[in-house]
């Protein structure tokens, strides 16, 4: 399939790769269908990019990178509505921002994707311990590589 974006012009994209939110994420209710574009083999970061709308994309990565003990509590019924048998048969991810010069992960809704059909929901957690703005990278400073 091939999806036109804003960011990287019109990419193909394999089926696998095509995850749908049956309700949508939060403020984007009508957006349902979105690829997941991998940038490189050894990135920590994806794009979330909508079918629907080429400007729309999120950069998402993976909560458990980032964060010890992470889990996202989901309840029976949603299971049942994403058609999970197993929460092992899902993928978590979390929405990136930039705020000031910090790269912040959205753990209070964390995106559960069912990796068998590809059918995806953003949860909501009440956890008080996850935030909005979890700080992952600090972007003021410049990366440095290892030496040997």
């Amino acid at each position: 399939m091939n999806v036109e974006t804003t960011r990287f012009g019109p990419v193909k994209v394999d089926d696998n790769r095509i995850i749908t939110f049956p309700a949508g994420l939060l403020g984007f209710a009508k957006y349902t269908q979105y690829a997941l574009l991998q940038p490189s083999d050894e990135g920590v970061f994806y794009w979330l990019q909508s079918i629907e709308s080429p400007e729309l994309a999120f950069v998402v990565t993976d909560p458990s990178l980032w964060v010890n003990g992470f889990q996202a509590s989901i309840r029976t019924e949603q299971m049942a509505e994403m058609g999970l048998a197993s929460i092992d048969d899902a993928q978590v991810f979390c929405i990136v921002n930039k705020y000031d010069r910090t790269l912040t992960a959205n753990l209070q809704g964390p995106l559960i994707v069912n990796t068998y059909n590809r059918t995806a929901m953003q949860l909501v957690l009440a956890e008080k311990r996850w935030t909005t703005r979890h700080a992952i990278v600090d972007v003021s400073q410049p990366l440095q590589a290892a030496t040997a």
